[in-house]
């Protein structure tokens, strides 16, 4: 465990003027970007990534974890005005924050929104730091046997999660696998795959395959089916009673336990890699509905529809760093563009991080607290200026992100190999999304392949290709035979179950129609 003057010091890191300055331009720029439908934190993070190369590791990570906590936050404000979220998180904010502001109270939506997003965010962040702790000590005690079962596990899960198949999950994982093994081979420095690239020698480059899979790709296909003449109206009637431009104290504490019911569903599906937000807000707010005294007021305006969706969807983001930081296991797109940060400053997440960079660590924990606050006073403050931001052209955002994609990438690579990277995989993620592939599986197999490739190697000598020699590690063998459960469960049971539902509801949809 590391000790008081290292946390202290850590702490003391995060708290100056560069850091909350950058913090402050995270956040702010994560809300001016969330609150553009179609963009989100994940692809302004991607852009912004390749521009901390220069910059000190705590006031880099930082900048990245403001953008992706502001990104929540403005993804609230299209959701409420004009019924379109602006990140997939606030889908679940938009069936009650717009009926709140088509009976012309979008700024009490919109601050009710606000409020409840801080509160489930602070709530994952102090849960982050008192347990994540307590479980590298554990990871630390885990061999390389345990590490490989553990990311068997991992892929299982998250090929079953995201994405309708878990076929084409496997396919998708395998990829990425493939790619990671591009360049020197771990083991014993052999080149593999290069095709005559020298710079293909210390392997694919992470920004170029991050931003390219998730940036371009996602700008070329918005290009694609953008209209012309984009923008919205937007118009609310003004009721004239200054109580419905703010939420009120009573109004607020009315709804703490809806909110703290959604931090614990945000910050417990958050632990686990794979699920993501915005389950964790539709699970929130359904849970809101059944346990309310008046459900049929959900979905026409109810502010504890809101909270739900907001507290459970922004506790994701530090529930998610808990995988990341014990285990080096990203358990979401963002998480995975975080890592990419640690990777650039040369920091390798993992349960050794807390040791080797203990005040690096309780200094992010700093920067995230900052960034709570930072979220509610510049939220107090844009959310009238980013009602603006949602009128914006989408080929005028997206031809300067691309810009800035290009920018980013060949000083983060050195030269323009890396902007040609970045479109070859650019073409691969529209593919793998037009057909359904999950993109998200890719990058983090990608990234994760060379230590996997390593563990692997690593088992393979410690039992000498034996796979008796498992029953030795019980730890071990409980993660694979979870792993196979989970492939069972996600891609032979449910599909089953979905059948039976569907028949069940065809049934009785015809028995109603006989009637």
């Amino acid at each position: 465990m590391l000790d008081l003057s290292t946390i202290l010091a850590g702490f003391g890191d995060a708290f100056n003027l560069v850091n909350l300055f950058f913090v402050l331009a995270g956040v702010t720029l994560g809300q001016l970007i969330g609150a553009v439908p179609g963009i989100g934190p994940v692809m302004a993070m991607a852009v912004a990534i390749p521009f901390t190369f220069g910059m000190n590791a705590l006031p880099a990570i930082a900048f990245l974890v403001g953008v992706n906590k502001g990104g929540l936050v403005g993804g609230a404000v299209p959701a409420v005005l004009i019924n379109t979220p602006g990140t997939p998180d606030a889908a679940a904010t938009a069936l009650d924050g717009h009926a709140l502001a088509r009976q012309g109270k979008p700024e009490k939506a919109m601050k009710m929104a606000l409020f409840s997003s801080v509160t489930g965010d602070t709530f994952s962040d102090i849960v982050l730091i008192t347990v994540s702790p307590l479980l590298a000590v554990l990871a630390l005690k885990m061999g390389p046997i345990e590490i490989f079962a553990l990311m068997i596990l991992a892929f299982s899960v998250l090929a079953g999660l995201i994405g309708d198949s878990i076929p084409k999950g496997i396919i998708a994982a395998a990829a990425g696998l493939l790619c990671a093994m591009v360049g020197l081979e771990p083991e014993h420095g052999t080149p593999r795959l290069f095709f005559g690239y020298f710079e293909l020698y210390d392997g694919l480059p992470l920004p170029s395959v991050a931003i390219g899979m998730l940036a371009i790709s996602e700008i070329l296909r918005r290009l694609a089916t953008s209209r012309s003449g984009m923008g919205a109206t937007i118009e609310f009637k003004e009721t004239g009673d200054p109580a419905d431009r703010r939420v009120s104290f009573v109004e607020y504490w009315a709804c703490r336990f809806t909110m703290l019911r959604g931090a614990v569903i945000g910050t417990f599906l958050g632990a686990l890699p794979g699920i993501g937000s915005t389950a964790a807000a539709f699970m929130s707010y359904a849970s809101a509905k059944q346990t309310s005294d008046d459900p049929e007021s959900f979905g026409k305006g109810n502010l504890h529809g809101i909270a739900a969706a907001e507290s459970a969807n922004s506790a994701v983001v530090g529930a998610n760093l808990i995988p990341l930081l014990t285990l080096g296991i990203p358990g979401s797109v963002s998480a995975a563009l975080i890592i990419s940060a640690f990777i650039i400053h040369g920091i390798q997440p993992g349960p050794l991080l807390f040791h080797q960079q203990g005040r690096l660590i309780y200094g992010l924990f700093g920067a995230m607290l900052m960034a709570n606050v930072m979220n509610l006073l510049v939220g107090q403050f844009g959310l009238r200026l980013w009602t603006r931001v949602i009128k914006a052209p989408e080929s005028v955002i997206f031809s300067a992100a691309i810009l800035l994609c290009i920018v980013g990438v060949s000083m983060a690579s050195g030269g323009l190999f890396g902007v040609a990277v970045m479109l070859v995989f650019a073409g691969l993620g529209y593919v793998m999304t037009t057909y359904g592939y999950p993109v998200v599986v890719f990058i983090i197999a990608f990234f994760l392949g060379p230590r996997f490739e390593v563990s692997l190697a690593q088992s393979l000598t410690l039992t000498r290709g034996n796979l008796f020699a498992l029953q030795h590690n019980p730890i071990a063998l409980v993660l694979l035979v979870c792993a196979v459960a989970s492939i069972w469960w996600m891609g032979v049971a449910a599909p089953k179950r979905q059948q039976r539902r569907a028949a069940a509801r065809a049934a009785e949809a015809e028995k109603d129609f006989t009637d």
